[in-house]
């Protein structure tokens, strides 16, 4: 009797095991900034939470305090079973890189970057194309001719920002003058919204009437900056619009949570595939923020203009340029 009941517990526990095994587990590594940044890492966390809601699944989630934290996080995700790993910005690639190698049946999927791997499906955007149509809306929006650029760290990512941007103004106005500050050059860059404030500040003295900040957490001290001196700014990554209404021109959206949630999905139901992908304005993978909180903001001619813009790039009619190092 005592063995019969010990061979159905063991094969019980077996089975239980198993379907432990089987169980699909996602995961997200956030970047430096936080999950809560309101700018790109929130965008992720917020594809996560659509994922968790619509499916019942819950996911695992670290945030990197440091860099040292990257490759570590992800060994201890793929120990506790996780079934897809989502590394949440460029930064993340060396990690990904390594921990996809030495765990070849997890999958990873790698947003801002570009990874060639059997296991990794990478992301990348055309941000240029967003920020060219915020650009217009800046300049149509400025009276006095005057606007602004604050970026994160100086890299080629946020240059990419800075190109379509600076196109989009000249676009719509040649003589317009462009003012342009990076905050710094470490990762810290996306994380100081004192130094952002700052900036911002330094460019409205100069007659800046619409500022743009690709910054991560450290664009919100350039909104709070505009907000305060009665100007404009421009949000980025998320739609910002709502954080200082009726202050907040309109937004650069980079629909990274659509990405994070097709990620999980596709991972989910069999349909994930390795590769890279690179998604514009066609895809609409990037795009400007219009809602109740900027609507008064954007006048009809100015959204018109956008409007054809937007369809002109996608035509391929309007070419917009990426940055070039």
């Amino acid at each position: 009797m005592k063995t019969r009941i010990l061979a159905a517990m063991l094969a019980m526990t077996a089975f239980c095991t198993q379907a432990r095994a089987e169980e699909f587990s996602p995961a997200v590594v956030f970047d430096q900034g936080g999950k809560f940044d309101k700018s790109f890492n929130e965008a992720a966390y917020n594809g996560a939470e659509r994922f968790k809601k619509e499916t019942g699944v819950a996911y695992r989630e670290f945030e990197i305090t440091n860099e040292g934290q990257r490759e570590q996080a992800m060994r201890t995700l793929v120990r506790r079973g996780a079934s897809v790993i989502v590394a949440v910005g460029f930064s993340q690639t060396a990690a990904v890189e390594k921990v996809a190698k030495d765990s070849p049946k997890t999958k990873f999927c790698l947003i801002d970057d570009k990874l060639d791997a059997p296991n990794v499906q990478s992301v990348t955007f055309k941000e240029e194309e967003g920020s060219f149509l915020v650009g217009m809306a800046a300049a149509l929006a400025a009276k006095s001719g005057k606007v602004g650029f604050i970026g994160g760290m100086d890299i080629p990512l946020i240059r990419n920002f800075l190109t379509g941007y600076e196109q989009g103004v000249k676009h719509v106005s040649a003589s317009d003058e462009l003012f342009v500050n990076m905050t710094g050059t470490t990762p810290a860059a996306w994380n100081d919204p004192g130094r952002g404030a700052e900036l911002a500040k330094s460019q409205f003295a100069r007659g800046a009437d619409v500022v743009f900040a690709a910054a991560g957490a450290t664009g919100l001290g350039v909104l709070q900056a505009a907000a305060d001196a009665g100007k404009l700014a421009i949000g980025v990554d998320s739609n910002q619009n709502h954080v200082h209404p009726g202050k907040v021109l309109t937004s650069m959206v980079k629909r990274v949570d659509v990405v994070v949630y097709d990620c999980m999905r596709t991972a989910k139901d069999g349909s994930w595939q390795a590769g890279h992908r690179v998604v514009g304005l066609k895809e609409d993978g990037v795009g400007y923020a219009l809602d109740e909180n900027n609507r008064k903001l954007v006048t009809p001619e100015m959204e018109a203009k956008l409007e054809e813009a937007r369809k002109q790039i996608i035509a391929g009619s309007l070419a917009v340029k990426p940055y070039q190092p």
